[in-house]
């Protein structure tokens, strides 16, 4: 969720984003505890499929997407996250002449939104989804919630109060965020806690769901996560994703997977040549060492805010979405697709208002399955600790040309792109380690990588050498 951005200023700007209620949290890495729990394998090791619910089939709702999950299994995914399903409120509604509301405006954590369905129709999504062997996520805003929240009646001291009035949320410096859709909840009332505690074991317990992308996490105290993914824990092991990028506690408090932003934002960068492919390895660089060992970052080129805000993939990335699409596959972390993308999603799914996305021929299904088939297959590109470190292969172009090789119990993929819109013959000059013979993913033949390689790369190019 981040609408308010564009309402504010006509950017997206992600990393102003930090926490304005984050007193006495641990920003020091150095103070972390040790996790209390392990985590299941497939949390660091899934490929993500998002769904806007609303946008999804001519239906709008969950009955359509439950006749479409074996499609999703299809293209290889392993976990469907379904944007906030509850009801939304009513007052203060943006865009009120037309819109159905925002989905992070939620009236009632214990309810499903009636234009989507019933209950049985969301279990009946998740038992189908679980006969598929795909996990479900639910979208979770605990920050706020609207207006005329079941909350805002029953239970008035949820909330924060300025100067004796209920207030909108607020940023980092105390001032608006622009959601003035939705009142601000209090965390520094403990019956608040229980309560938000006990409305996310509701689903767990009731429709069987197996875990939560949370929406702005960290405009919540780190330390609720503490307690309150400790007590989920006690239910099921669950895939915990972070809608956050700048507190590093969040994979000590249970959180497997944060937002990669900065990725995102490097990556349009170079795309639209205002960064070179230099600047992935200070971001590496970086991250390694802002969080803890065994983190995970959630990689993408299209989400909801993403197309919604800011542009479809062609608007972003043009001629070069597919090879930074094979990047986010191959990259440290795990990946996601965005509903459409497997179509080549044309449009910008409104945010208010319902626009059914345009279905044709699934035309970039074959490319994405092939890249969920070596995400499965082969260890080294894994998540977390369970895949191989990316090291960097020494090129005579690396301003153009970015290559590496990630390796996990003998099992390595060597990934060689061009990140621009010139073509480019490349000297590379791998380890003694990754020379051999390998099978090229996108061309069904085998390769040979030696001590000094040369290829020539046509603009944004891309090669997946496997060794299984």
């Amino acid at each position: 969720m981040k609408y308010f951005s564009i309402i504010i200023t006509g950017l997206i700007l992600i990393e102003s984003c930090t926490d304005n209620k984050q007193e006495g949290n641990m920003q020091n890495t150095g103070e972390r505890m040790e996790k209390h729990y392990e985590a299941p394998e497939w949390a660091y090791n899934s490929i993500l499929y998002e769904c806007n619910v609303r946008q999804f089939s001519a239906e709008g709702n969950l009955a359509g997407v439950t006749k479409q999950l074996p499609r999703i299994k299809e293209l290889g995914v392993d976990v469907l996250w379904l944007m906030p399903i509850h009801p939304i409120g009513q007052v203060n509604r943006k865009e009120k002449d037309s819109d159905l509301g925002s989905p992070y405006s939620v009236k009632d954590y214990y309810a499903v939104n009636p234009d989507y369905g019933s209950m049985e129709d969301f279990k009946s999504l998740v038992s189908k989804a679980h006969q598929l062997d795909l996990k479900v996520i639910m979208d979770w805003v605990p920050n706020h919630t609207s207006w005329d929240a079941i909350w805002m009646k029953s239970n008035p001291d949820f909330y924060t109060k300025v100067n004796g009035q209920f207030t909108e949320p607020l940023n980092e410096h105390g001032g608006s965020t622009g959601w003035t859709d939705c009142a601000d909840l209090n965390y520094d009332n403990p019956d608040l806690r229980k309560a938000m505690i006990a409305a996310m074991e509701f689903w767990i317990k009731s429709a069987d769901i197996d875990g939560f992308r949370v929406d702005m996490a960290g405009l919540v105290p780190a330390d609720f996560w503490k307690e309150a993914i400790s007590s989920l824990d006690t239910i099921k092991p669950l895939f915990m994703l972070s809608e956050w990028q700048d507190e590093p506690t969040h994979f000590d408090y249970g959180f497997q997977t944060n937002y990669g932003w900065k990725w995102k934002d490097i990556t349009k960068d170079i795309a639209n040549g205002n960064q070179n492919p230099i600047a992935l390895d200070t971001l590496l660089e970086f991250l390694n060492g802002y969080y803890p060992e065994g983190y995970q970052q959630l990689y993408f080129t299209q989400n909801h805010d993403e197309n919604t805000w800011s542009g479809t993939e062609k608007e972003l990335y043009g001629e070069s979405a597919d090879v930074f699409n094979v990047l986010m596959f191959t990259w440290q972390g795990i990946p996601m697709i965005y509903n459409g993308q497997e179509d080549e999603l044309a449009q910008r799914l409104p945010f208010f208002t319902k626009e059914t996305i345009h279905w044709k021929q699934y035309v970039k299904t074959p490319f994405f399955q092939l890249l969920c088939d070596i995400r499965h297959n082969n260890q080294a590109l894994k998540g977390g600790k369970y895949g191989g470190e990316l090291v960097k292969i020494a090129t005579d172009k690396d301003e153009q040309v970015y290559a590496f090789t990630r390796e996990k119990n003998g099992e390595r993929v060597v990934v060689i792109t061009n990140l621009s819109k010139y073509p480019c013959n490349v000297v590379l000059s791998p380890d003694e380690q990754t020379i051999g013979q390998y099978l090229n993913l996108f061309g069904s033949s085998t390769i040979q990588v030696t001590r000094e390689m040369q290829l020539n790369l046509k603009p944004w190019d891309y090669m997946v050498l496997t060794n299984k």
